[in-house]
């Protein structure tokens, strides 16, 4: 047991996320927590798509004992006009109603790939601003992820332009190490962000050095992602986690992890691959335990 706590301990700042296993939303809070993690990333599906209802779902997630790292995914919010604006709006509010009654308290936005939308990033950060003040009665974050196939807005440090822009308390970063890497952004860029505005890390690596376009950026994200210190990327992704350290984020890291194997294979050797993940990177790369003897280390 002072080993299990030891480990949980160290991890303690690292979470899963649901997408990366099979199976039922209560297998695979088991499997997290029986690899030692306290969080876990959900998404709208974990709760919609559970058997007793979405209710029933978050009943599951508070039984845990997991604490929600946060909630998943409002797409295409920002640059609509019209109905179809709207429409998202109606869309927005039930997403911070299931948040909310998870306890999750951010959400995260991904960067539109509507050619319906905008490209003009003060339309873009008005409508975050106006999402934000929707979350705010709820308590939520919005958390604004470029995608690397974005319409506009495909690289974090644009992201970072319109979530200035927009200014507003509740409205901040999410920093996705997979985004980063497909678009080839300089780490250096890191520097330019306010650690207390970056509302959530996801971490994951890839299996080959770059993704030349669009459609295999997708194509890669949502099929073969793998845990950092797997793929190939290993000391781009020291450098990210070492930067947003030395920057002041002391939030929480979330694997998010899409790989078409991991979901043939079953749930606790997937999350005990997560923990090796968490363990490296909180031991090896942040030093925040003393490394123990034999411990098994991916590669860095």
């Amino acid at each position: 047991m002072t080993h299990r706590r030891s480990i949980e301990h160290t991890i303690a700042g690292f979470g899963m996320d649901t997408i990366t296993l099979a199976g039922p939303l209560e297998a695979k809070l088991d499997a997290m927590r029986g690899a030692g993690f306290g969080q876990v990333m959900l998404k709208a599906n974990d709760l919609v798509g559970h058997p007793q209802g979405w209710q029933a779902a978050v009943q599951a997630v508070k039984a845990s004992g997991l604490r929600g790292t946060g909630f998943q995914v409002l797409r295409d919010f920002e640059g609509l006009s019209g109905h179809l604006h709207q429409y998202k709006v109606d869309i927005a509010k039930t997403m911070l109603q299931m948040c909310a009654a998870l306890g999750c308290d951010v959400l995260l936005a991904c960067s539109s790939t509507s050619t319906h939308a905008s490209a003009d990033l003060d339309h873009l950060a008005r409508d975050l601003r106006k999402l934000a003040m929707l979350a705010l009665p709820h308590g939520i974050r919005i958390a604004y992820e470029g995608l690397s196939w974005g319409r506009t807005v495909n690289e974090f440090t644009t992201a970072w332009d319109v979530v200035c822009r927009a200014d507003c308390p509740n409205l901040g970063l999410a920093f996705d190490s997979f985004h980063a890497l497909a678009a080839g952004t300089p780490l250096q860029a890191i520097e330019q962000l306010d650690a207390a505005k970056i509302f959530l890390v996801q971490l994951s690596d890839f299996m080959w050095q770059e993704t030349r376009t669009f459609e295999e950026r997708m194509a890669t994200a949502r099929t073969f992602r793998v845990f950092p210190g797997e793929g190939v990327h290993s000391g781009q992704l020291v450098e990210m986690v070492r930067r947003l350290d030395a920057l002041g984020y002391a939030g929480d890291y979330s694997f998010e992890v899409f790989n078409d194997d991991y979901v043939q294979m079953p749930l606790p050797m997937v999350a005990e691959r997560a923990r090796r993940s968490a363990l490296w990177l909180a031991e090896d790369v942040l030093r925040r335990a003393t490394p123990r003897p034999n411990q098994l280390r991916l590669r860095g």
